[in-house]
């Protein structure tokens, strides 16, 4: 019994220790930091494992993504049109652009635009996330606007993808700008750009804004020009407006200056440059009523473009020519303003004057007013009107040789006031008779593809066309001559009866310019469609009226 009493204490001792213990677990922070270093590494290996997907996946993007070709109306041209000193008339086609090559942009020019759109164009990898972030901060404070993308990214994106708006689109554009940029020269992507962006007014690439702009070839763009245009780019629909608008102008200004000083920090142009730089005037937008009424000139010169190379009138609006013509535009702009002075007819006559001018002996035509609104009156009075002739035709009464034009010409009734004018041109040039033309030259990329050759043929001989000569003038006053050239020789006549004519024509010519002012008048017949001719209205006097729209035109030949 004694034995056992002693052993309990040992055994309580055994039972308590075996007995399983309660343990209090470490705090949260505690068990976080004994783990960080293991949760760090396995944070660290998915982190290398996602950017190592990433990558692949850009390099099998990047591999699988082709650079795209450009749209067909960034590849289409329009076709210009020049006066016979290559002042700008026109164009034709549905967009207006035209290519140049960058050699002939100033490189002033290039910078401003690199200076307003993309100031690391030069040394960039076709994106920029400098750029992005720039103009994320200059829209967060209020700073000038900048644009995000690259000059790279922006032609991707002008001329090679489609304007849908997604992230899926823009990593495309960031992929073929990168791309692009790896494959293509600077320049090369610098030419395309400003062959392609939109500066307002209809104008797409540097050449059709310096016209739309400034009236001249991009070439000639002058330091402030260049800076102007550069800063349109920005808002092109808004600063369009620039010339005409203050409210714009002064707004376009504030950004000039801002782009000529960043071109001046970055060494692109001079101090003495940038102080001597002056605000551009520009052309007045939109183009007034003498610009359209030179739509006649235009499509007497683009029929006869496309007849001598062969093609039709879309495949000349579209095929990025130049055609210069033989037109003399501030002379054509000097009958507009004179013939606009007659006040029209009444009670459903309508007045038609049209006018030509010639040079004797070659053909080329210098002035051709054939109407005053070519919106309302597409017809070309000028080239298809029919005069009345009356007495005009009776000085080559016998002279005219069988198949000349002459013959065909004294036959005819009603000729065109060109034909008329024609036939008094070649009594001017001693009786050779030149077929007239208005298109003397065409070129493409720089490159001469027509260039004129009058079509001359002597149909009188020098007596006969003295003795015409002498018919026109019989018994007409003849008309002081302007400056040293000879005397101008006139001719009048109508037809029509009483003391009103349905037509009254005067022609003139010395050595270096026959020139015919026809006035007609028509109302609409009894058949829809159709016009009868109508009796001209006394006030003003047509015979008093085209001989002062001849003489004013006389002046300012």
């Amino acid at each position: 019994m004694n034995g056992n009493r002693s052993d309990r204490p040992g055994l309580l001792r055994k039972v308590i220790a075996s007995a399983p213990r309660h343990r209090e677990r470490a705090p949260l922070r505690i068990r976080f930091r004994r783990t960080r270093g293991r949760r760090l590494r396995q944070l660290g290996y998915a982190l290398v494992a996602l950017v190592a997907t990433l990558c692949a996946a850009a390099v099998v993007a990047y591999q699988l993504t082709a650079i795209p070709k450009p749209h067909p109306e960034t590849v289409t041209q329009s076709t210009v049109f020049l006066d016979a000193d290559g002042a700008y008339l026109g164009r034709r086609g549905p967009v207006d652009r035209q290519d140049v090559a960058l050699s002939a942009i100033p490189r002033h020019v290039q910078e401003a635009v690199i200076a307003a759109e993309n100031r690391s164009f030069r040394t960039d990898k076709g994106i920029s996330p400098r750029a992005i972030a720039r103009a994320a901060l200059a829209t967060l404070t209020g700073g000038d606007p900048q644009g995000g993308s690259t000059i790279t990214q922006q032609y991707v994106k002008n001329a090679l993808l489609s304007p849908e708006r997604s992230l899926s689109r823009k990593a495309r554009e960031a992929l073929i700008a990168i791309k692009l940029d790896r494959t293509r020269s600077k320049d090369d992507i610098l030419q395309g750009y400003l062959n392609t962006v939109y500066f307002g007014r209809g104008a797409a690439g540097i050449q059709s804004a310096a016209r739309n702009y400034f009236g001249v070839d991009a070439r000639q763009l002058t330091v402030a020009q260049g800076a102007a245009l550069a800063s349109i780019v920005n808002i092109p629909s808004y600063y369009e407006k620039a010339g005409s608008d203050p409210k714009v102008t002064a707004k376009l200004r504030d950004r000039w200056e801002w782009v000529l000083d960043a071109m001046a920090t970055g060494g692109t142009i001079t101090a003495q440059q940038r102080a001597a730089a002056r605000f551009p005037a520009f052309r007045f937008y939109p183009p007034g009523e003498t610009e359209g009424q030179r739509q006649y000139l235009i499509d007497v010169a683009a029929k006869e473009a496309a007849a001598r190379l062969g093609i039709t009138e879309d495949q000349l609006a579209s095929g990025g020519y130049n055609v210069t013509t033989t037109f003399d535009l501030a002379l054509q702009d000097s009958a507009t303003q004179l013939v606009q002075g007659h006040p029209g007819g009444k009670d459903g006559v309508r007045v038609h004057t049209a006018v030509v001018g010639m040079v004797p002996g070659d053909g080329a035509v210098r002035l051709l007013y054939g109407g005053s609104d070519y919106a309302r009156q597409p017809f070309n009075d000028a080239v298809s009107g029919a005069v009345e002739a009356g007495t005009a035709l009776e000085p080559f009464g016998g002279l005219a040789r069988a198949g000349d034009p002459l013959r065909r010409l004294v036959g005819t009734p009603a000729p065109t006031p060109l034909n008329l004018t024609s036939a008094y041109a070649t009594l001017a040039a001693d009786g050779a008779y030149a077929a007239p033309y208005t298109v003397a030259r065409i070129t493409r990329e720089g490159r001469t593809v027509y260039r004129a050759r009058p079509d001359v043929q002597r149909v009188l001989d020098e007596k006969e066309a003295i003795v015409a000569g002498a018919r026109a003038g019989g018994g007409l006053k003849p008309v002081e001559a302007v400056g040293p050239a000879a005397a101008k020789l006139f001719t009048t006549g109508g037809a029509g009866g009483g003391t009103t004519r349905r037509t009254v024509w005067t022609t003139g010519y010395d050595s270096r310019l026959t020139l015919t002012v026809a006035l007609f008048a028509d109302r609409a017949g009894a058949k829809k469609g159709t016009t009868v001719p109508a009796q001209l209205p006394n006030k003003p006097s047509p015979v008093e009226f085209v001989a002062g729209v001849a003489e004013g035109i006389w002046e300012a030949a």
